[in-house]
C-alpha cells in the first residue's frame, strides 16, 4: 500500500508519469501505477512535474530582498563598486534578516538547494558568514545551504585574508572561493596557491569567480585546471561566469572546453545581460558540467532578480539562442540536476528511493515550462504539498 499516489502528470518530455510515495519517498515512477493500492490518490490534472529548482551562485549576504528599495549607484572600476557595496550594506537591515528574506523567496518557487558565495576577508572577518549560517538553520529541513568563502577584496591584495579564509572552512564552510587571480590580486601563482592548498588541507570544494577577459581568461582556466589535476580534484572545482569563454574564437573554446572536461571542472553561468558568457552547448559536448545560478539578486552589483531558477533557465536560453525542445531541456538541466551534482547534494531528483521532492508545474513539458518560465507551481517536500 502507498501512502500517496499522484497520477495523470507527464515528465519533461511530455510523456504520462505516476509517482507513489511510501513513508515520503518514491517506491515507484512508472506511466501508470495501480491506484488501488494507494491510501491517497492525488491528480495532478495533466501538469508536469520537475525535481527541486538549484540555485548553484547566489550571494545572500549582499541582496536587500526584505529591506527598502535602494537605486543603483552607477560605478567605473570593481574597487568603486566595492565601496558602493559596503556603504549600501552599512545602512541595510540586518544581514540575517536579509538573507532570511531571499532564502524564504527563492524556496517559495521551489528552490531546494543552493551554493551561497559570502563574503569572508580580513576586514569583514566571519561577520558575513556567521550571519548566513544564522538564516541558513532556520532553513535546514526546507533547503540545502552549500557555503563557500569568497574572497571579495582579493586574497593577496587583502592582507590577511588567506588566514581568514582558512578560518571560516574550521567555521563550517565547505568551498573555498576565488577571484580574479591576475586582474585583482595582481599574483595568480600565489592567489591560486592559497586557494589550493588551503582546499587540499581542510579536504574542500574551490569555486572561483573569473571575470578576466578573453585570452587572459583562458590562461586562469589553462591554469586552474592544471592544479585541479595535479591535486587529484576532478569534480571539485568549479569557475563561475567564465566570461572568456564567450570572447576567444571557436577553437580556443573547443581546446579549453577539453581541458576543462579532463580536468573535471565545471563552469557556472548566470547568462548576464551585459557580458558575453559561456557557449554552454559547446562546452556540454566537449563533457564539461555547466551549471546555472542567479548570482546577485536586486543588490549594490544590480537591481535585477527575484531568486526563481526557472525564470533564470528561461534567460539562459533567451541569450543562448535555445529554440528546440532538446535545448530548451539543457537550460533546464543546467538549473536542476547539474547544478545538484556540482554542490554534491544525494537523496535528489525523481528516482525510485529517492525523497518524494519535486514541483508540480502548469506546463504541458519541460521545455515549455522554460520557454515561459511557468509562474502557476505547486511544491511537495516528502510526498506532502507545502508551502513556506
Amino acid at each position: 500500500m502507498f501512502d500517496q499516489l499522484f497520477e495523470n502528470a507527464v515528465d519533461v518530455h511530455g510523456n504520462p508519469l505516476c509517482l507513489a510515495v511510501q513513508n515520503g519517498r518514491f517506491v515507484e515512477i512508472a506511466a501508470h501505477c495501480e491506484s488501488s493500492l494507494a491510501a491517497e490518490v492525488i491528480d495532478l490534472k495533466g501538469h508536469l512535474v520537475l525535481p527541486g529548482l538549484v540555485d548553484g551562485h547566489i550571494h545572500l549576504d549582499k541582496s536587500f530582498v526584505g529591506d527598502r528599495w535602494r537605486s543603483h549607484v552607477p560605478a567605473t572600476t570593481l574597487r568603486e563598486r566595492l565601496a558602493a557595496e559596503k556603504q549600501a550594506l552599512a545602512n541595510a537591515r540586518p544581514m540575517a534578516e536579509r538573507a532570511d528574506a531571499l532564502i524564504a523567496q527563492a524556496v517559495s518557487f521551489g528552490t531546494m538547494a543552493m551554493r551561497c558565495h559570502v563574503d569572508v576577508d580580513a576586514t569583514t572577518g566571519l561577520s558575513h558568514l556567521h550571519a548566513v549560517m544564522t538564516a541558513r538553520e532556520k532553513w535546514r529541513d526546507v533547503v540545502d545551504i552549500e557555503l563557500v568563502a569568497f574572497p571579495q577584496g582579493g586574497v593577496v591584495s587583502c592582507m590577511g585574508t588567506a588566514a581568514i579564509l582558512d578560518a571560516a572552512m574550521e567555521a563550517g564552510a565547505s568551498v573555498i572561493g576565488g577571484i580574479d587571480p591576475t586582474t585583482f590580486d595582481g599574483d595568480a601563482d600565489t592567489q591560486l596557491d592559497i586557494v589550493f592548498g588551503i582546499a587540499e588541507h581542510r579536504g574542500v570544494k574551490i569555486d572561483i569567480h573569473l571575470h578576466e577577459p578573453a585570452e587572459q581568461g583562458i590562461e586562469q582556466l589553462l591554469r586552474i585546471a592544471e592544479r585541479t589535476r595535479a591535486l587529484g580534484m576532478q569534480g571539485r572545482v568549479a569557475v563561475s561566469h567564465a566570461y572568456a569563454l564567450g570572447e576567444v574564437p571557436t577553437d580556443v573554446v573547443e581546446r579549453t572546453a577539453h581541458v576543462l572536461s579532463t580536468a573535471g571542472v565545471s563552469i557556472m553561468t548566470n547568462a548576464p545581460g551585459d557580458r558575453p558568457f559561456p557557449p554552454v552547448l559547446r562546452l556540454r559536448a566537449a563533457g564539461v558540467r555547466v551549471f546555472a545560478g542567479n548570482d546577485n539578486i536586486r543588490d549594490a552589483w544590480w537591481p535585477y532578480g527575484n531568486g526563481d531558477m526557472l525564470q533564470r533557465a528561461m534567460m539562459i536560453g533567451y541569450r543562448s539562442g535555445f529554440y528546440t525542445d532538446e535545448e530548451l531541456r539543457v537550460a533546464l538541466d543546467m538549473a536542476t540536476h547539474a547544478g545538484a551534482a556540482v554542490i554534491g547534494k544525494t537523496d535528489y531528483g525523481l528516482t525510485v528511493g529517492c525523497e518524494a521532492n519535486f514541483l508540480v508545474v502548469n506546463a504541458p513539458n519541460g521545455a515549455a515550462a522554460v520557454a515561459g518560465a511557468s509562474t502557476e507551481r505547486t511544491i511537495v517536500r516528502r510526498g506532502e504539498f507545502w508551502s513556506p
